[in-house]
């Protein structure tokens, strides 16, 4: 009897306890699930049902079996070990596995190691590993957002896991030329080794991946957004410059900065009201004594052609006015043990429970009574990872199933219920910031920031790496805290500098936000609500000295007069999955040298950027792709692509290259 059958245009292999599915999952891509339990798990995760086209074969002999989609290509032989290729003929991916089962087999071993490794636990779950063999001339991008400087992730060991300034978004684009996506929301870890790449989830029922091939990581990437989804068309108001500081503490402080902003002439476009503007966490909505009038507020923010974004936390406090009625409708998580608390900020709180439908229209209507209504339309999900994904909590098991990490599925679930409510109420373009998300959270409108990171040159470039993985991991909004989070005194000439070249380097990335936790902090006005939170120190643009200030002047008002830009790259977003900043092999895939710079990007099609990452730094090396010329946008000299210059970077000027061909909009 063979191990192969067909069930509709699914291949089915079954040996021993294991039972494996491969089925065409969109163009040129394979999904591949695997489980020793008698039913295969029906849960899709990131990936939307897609319509098929006749380009999927399977043929099956004595001794293996094949299935092609279009430019990809599984072969599985009689014992289970599964090779893909491309359309070229050319090994993408091969299991590693040693074992005798076939001794006449090059992988003929006595170690006895599997290539699906299904460990049971108590519980009745398996501790999952997959194991591939690793081409150690192979480089790795994607995989999210995480605090390294790596570009290329080929022997890095990553942590599947949500934490504060970490997003596991499981996405790899290879330079093999396919991409390559874990579903499976499970806490686990990959390690890109160089003998062997592994996979693995701490607790889950199913192996589930999906695989694509493309000639260009462009392909590959619009490919991957088609099973996954893509963000929304962003508004014209969030492609300019959002204002923010630890804590606007009132109402007035608030509409302060704002008509400053508008008395000096600056552009922005967003202002933010951060944690703590509520009496209580759980309670959503201002409160009385230090936010009096929101509709005034609102208004006249409005009138002068900003937008409020108001930060929402899912903690919810034991004394809230909404405790009671959310416990006793199940709206609340539950730890495993111990006492029902998560946080004990300024009050013992729990979150409420994402992955309940009913608690996420509970928590939307409540935001729209006292937020969305008024008039806001942009919302801060904060709190919603963090260093949560190490605890379990029994509701997720009621609602998704026990193999799920409520830390990594959480964010998502947090977005969508700001995106179902807002598409209810008509809203199209929807913005939700937060800063942890999993694959498929974009088209949830999420718009992820690299949270609470220290302010210093090595951690700005973490977050260029981080941003670059993030966008090739399918989260194409994507932006930091200018300045870093943590430290900076707007005194120090030191910070200073860090800060001007922040925020130059902001200035291209897809969102630009100016936030941070200044020093020296800001003593509590008071011992109730927001009253007993500290404050940082000033964080507008003419807080920092004169000569930050003209600096900050100038490139405000590029990022205005890129507008257009940004648009047709926002565009490419929505309708592609196109990242706005990439790295230079995603345009550029013929030109080896694009595949090692790990400090330039693309900014759109027309703009190269090469930021300044280091202290004192005012000249750096640039390298400019070839098969095409390139203009200095400040000094307008044209140079030849397929060679390396030495760019001058004075503290005001960050160098900037426009492709020939391209209209250059705009000088730096």
């Amino acid at each position: 009897m063979s191990v192969f059958q067909l069930d509709g245009n699914r291949l089915v292999f079954h040996y021993d306890s294991e039972k494996l599915w491969v089925e065409p999952w969109g163009e040129n891509s394979l999904r591949i699930r695997a489980t020793k339990q008698a039913d295969m798990p029906g849960e899709d995760w990131a990936l939307q049902k897609v319509e098929e086209k006749s380009c999927f074969r399977v043929m099956i002999e004595d001794d293996q079996a094949s299935v092609s989609n279009g430019k990809i290509k599984a072969v599985i032989s009689k014992y289970g070990k599964m090779i893909f290729y491309n359309q070229k003929g050319e090994i993408l991916l091969e299991e590693y596995l040693r074992n005798r089962l076939d001794v006449f087999a090059d992988y003929c071993s006595a170690l006895e190691v599997e290539a699906r490794e299904f460990c049971p636990i108590p519980g009745g779950d398996y501790h999952l590993t997959m194991r591939f063999v690793s081409d150690p001339d192979e480089k790795i991008y994607g995989m999210g957002q995480y605090q390294q400087p790596y570009l290329n992730l080929k022997g890095t060991d990553l942590e599947l896991a949500q934490r504060n300034s970490q997003a596991s978004v499981p996405f790899a684009l290879s330079s093999l030329g396919y991409g390559f996506l874990w579903n499976n929301p499970a806490v686990g870890r990959v390690v890109f080794g160089k003998n062997i790449t592994s996979w693995e989830a701490v607790s889950t029922k199913v192996l589930d991946y999906w695989i694509t091939a493309g000639d260009t990581p462009a392909e590959i990437e619009e490919a991957y957004a088609s099973v996954t989804g893509t963000v929304p068309m962003m508004p014209e108001f969030a492609m300019g410059f959002w204002q923010c500081k630890l804590r606007y503490q009132t109402q007035e402080e608030l509409l302060e900065t704002a008509r400053e902003y508008k008395k000096r002439g600056l552009p922005i476009s967003v202002i933010v009201i951060d944690y703590f503007h509520w009496p209580l966490q759980g309670e959503w909505k201002f409160d009385p004594k230090y936010w009096p009038d929101p509709d005034g507020m609102i208004a006249e923010l409005k009138e002068m052609g900003i937008e409020l974004m108001v930060s929402v936390w899912p903690t919810v406090d034991y004394r809230s006015e909404n405790f009671l009625e959310m416990k006793e409708k199940g709206y609340l998580i539950r730890t495993d043990r111990g006492f029902r608390m998560v946080m004990d900020f300024h009050g013992n709180t729990i979150h409420f429970d994402a992955t309940n439908p009913d608690a996420r229209n509970y928590i939307w209507n409540k935001a729209k009574k006292n937020y969305y209504d008024k008039g806001v339309k942009v919302f801060w999900l904060d709190e919603a990872e963090p260093e949560y994904s190490v605890y379990d909590f029994d509701n997720y098991r009621y609602h998704l199933g026990p193999n799920v990490q409520i830390g990594n599925i959480y964010p998502a679930m947090y977005a969508k219920a700001f995106y179902d409510g807002m598409k209810a109420e008509g809203q199209e373009n929807v913005i939700n910031l937060l800063r942890c998300a999993w694959a498929g959270s974009q088209k949830y409108g999420a718009l992820v920031w690299s949270g609470d990171i220290h302010s210093s040159f090595s951690s700005l470039r973490n977050q260029l790496a981080a941003g670059l993985n993030m966008g090739l991991a399918g989260i194409p909004w994507w932006t930091t805290d200018i300045g870093g989070f943590h430290g900076g005194n707007p005194a120090d000439p030191e910070f200073r500098e860090l800060l001007i070249r922040w925020f130059e380097y902001g200035t291209f990335c897809p969102v630009m936000r100016l936030h941070g936790y200044r020093e020296p902090l800001k003593a509590p006005m008071g011992s109730e609500g927001g009253a007993a939170c500290v404050s940082g120190a000033d964080n507008e643009v003419w807080s920092f000295g004169e000569e930050a200030y003209e600096i900050c002047r100038k490139y405000l008002a590029l990022r205005e007069q890129m507008k257009p830009y940004i648009t047709r790259m926002m565009k490419k977003a929505h309708e592609k999955g196109t990242p706005p900043m990439r790295p230079l092999f995603y345009d550029f895939p013929e030109d080896g040298l694009c595949w090692e710079i790990e400090n330039e990007y693309l900014f759109g099609d027309e703009l190269l950027i090469a930021p300044v990452l280091y202290e004192k730094q005012r000249q750096r090396e640039v390298y400019l792709p070839k098969g095409t010329k390139w203009t200095d946008i400040r000094t307008k000299e044209k140079y030849e692509g397929g060679q390396t210059i030495l760019a001058e970077a004075p503290l005001d000027a960050l160098p900037v290259y426009c492709r020939a061909g391209k209209a250059c909009r705009s000088e730096a």
